[in-house]
């Protein structure tokens, strides 16, 4: 039996439309960051940029859980001398609330190009509203954990 690889001609790029109104910050960029891989196609290729366009919207009404709303640091330098910048999460959703996401699921994706491809197919929005309607994106839920009965947890 000989192994598949997708060529590139062939790959069928669909738009998946996430909601991230109530969810939680890791559910959403994990399901996001599957989708821009491709893993949920049957023809998915490792190495190959086989995957989706995603469109996220209502990225301020993002959860987040625990205590990471206080505790959590996004950090980064501005290449001088004690640049280190640090702004909690809670910040960083009020004055970005795109960015939170956007960093979740980069985290998530391949090191390489393939990644920074897939990346590009991202589309992150603060509101409900945004302009990819003529491409008719399918309404994605995230998935979440069924929850177990109380027998069953000891």
């Amino acid at each position: 039996m000989k192994t598949f690889r997708i060529r590139r001609e062939d790959i069928r790029r669909r738009w998946h439309l996430i909601d991230a109104a109530g969810q939680t910050l890791g559910k959403v960029a994990v399901r996001a960051a599957h989708l821009l891989m491709g893993k949920d196609s049957p023809t998915f290729t490792p190495g190959t940029d086989c995957g989706d366009f995603v469109v996220v919207t209502n990225a301020e009404k993002v959860r987040a859980s625990g205590h990471k709303l206080d505790k959590k640091m996004y950090r980064h330098h501005t290449l001088y001398l004690g640049g280190l910048v640090e702004e909690p999460m809670s910040s960083l959703l009020n004055r970005k609330p795109q960015r939170v996401i956007q960093m979740a699921v980069r985290r998530m994706l391949p090191k390489n190009t393939v990644g920074k491809h897939s990346f590009g197919r991202l589309k992150v929005y603060a509101g409900k509203d945004h302009p990819h309607a003529a491409q008719n994106p399918v309404a994605i839920a995230v998935s979440r954990r069924p929850a177990q009965p109380a027998a069953a947890r000891s």
